[in-house]
């Protein structure tokens, strides 16, 4: 996607410098500009103090301008709430970039509420960013259980990898349900049932293979928690895409469990996405599932799905 442009949320925190890098590199690949904003909170305002604000906005314009120099960079000063001015920044966003934590945050939070918050109402994709990375895999991750909100997160991560000309490695993670241990004679139905599960999840990947011959697309299908599975594919990730809900969630939820537990413990860039259409808490229904999705989910409940 040509034009458009990366809205980073700065606030002079080290983890949103980290993002302000992150999207200056992300601008310089994909031609998108850079609108940088800072939420000047009421304290700085009500005492006529804004040079604290004005300086923030500066600084990260500066580091932008020198890793971007190609990138038309505009800066933006907010009133009002930081995650309500955030969320509304996002209407007219590309994408939007937070540092994992902002100077308000607890130093021992793994994740602030701001960026959660954001990252579940965003109307553009939201990628969190603890730190600078320090090696380039050159791979980028994305789980994908055949979802609409999963499909938005391919879509992006499809153009991810093809900027940077990385491999993306699509993951699907399927738990199989509990039952007791004394009903041994589900053995044989349950490893049908996953058979089935693989080659759906396989064959859900060979049309967006076909449709981007440019971009190196390899899968994997493993049984274990979906947080687990992608957990262990970010180790050599540098960017995580995720949908903001997977099929096992619950309709009013803004983020799922999946992306909830993701975003708190993988250390490299993770980006959520959810489709443009929809807004927070506005509720699925059944025909956007394929039907055979649909009835597969009614006679396996009990599993947790990416």
């Amino acid at each position: 996607m040509m034009g458009g442009r990366i809205v980073v949320g700065v606030d002079g925190s080290a983890p949103a410098t980290a993002a302000v890098e992150w999207a200056a590199a992300d601008a310089r690949r994909r031609g998108l500009a850079l609108r940088l904003v800072h939420v000047c909170e009421q304290w700085a305002s009500a005492v006529g103090s804004t040079e604290y604000c004005s300086g923030v906005l500066e600084a990260a314009a500066e580091r932008a301008r020198s890793l971007a120099p190609d990138a038309d960079v505009s800066t933006g000063m907010l009133s009002g709430g930081v995650i309500d001015a955030l969320v509304g920044e996002s209407a007219l966003a590309e994408s939007m970039v937070l540092g994992s934590r902002g100077l308000g945050g607890f130093a021992g939070m793994v994740l602030g509420s701001v960026s959660m918050a954001v990252a579940g109402h965003a109307a553009c994709p939201v990628v969190v960013v603890r730190g600078t990375a320090v090696v380039q895999h050159g791979q980028v991750v994305v789980g994908y259980d055949g979802s609409e909100h999963s499909q938005a997160a391919m879509r992006y991560a499809v153009e991810q990898a093809r900027a940077r000309d990385a491999q993306l490695h699509v993951v699907y993670a399927w738990q199989l349900p509990v039952f007791s241990p004394y009903a041994a004679g589900y053995g044989p139905l349950l490893e049908d049932a996953y058979q089935q599960e693989v080659k759906m999840a396989a064959d859900r990947v060979v049309p967006w293979r076909e449709k981007n011959p440019d971009v190196r697309i390899v899968d994997d299908q493993v049984c274990e928690h979906p947080v687990s599975a992608l957990m262990k594919a970010a180790l050599t990730a540098d960017l995580v895409v995720i949908g903001s809900r997977g099929l096992g969630g619950f309709a009013s939820a803004v983020l799922g469990s999946v992306s909830h537990g993701v975003l708190h413990h993988v250390a490299c860039p993770v980006a959520v996405v959810r489709p443009r259409k929809e807004r927070p808490g506005q509720e699925r229904h059944g025909h956007e599932r394929p039907m055979q999705e649909r009835a597969a989910a009614q006679e396996r409940p009990g599993k947790e799905r990416t």
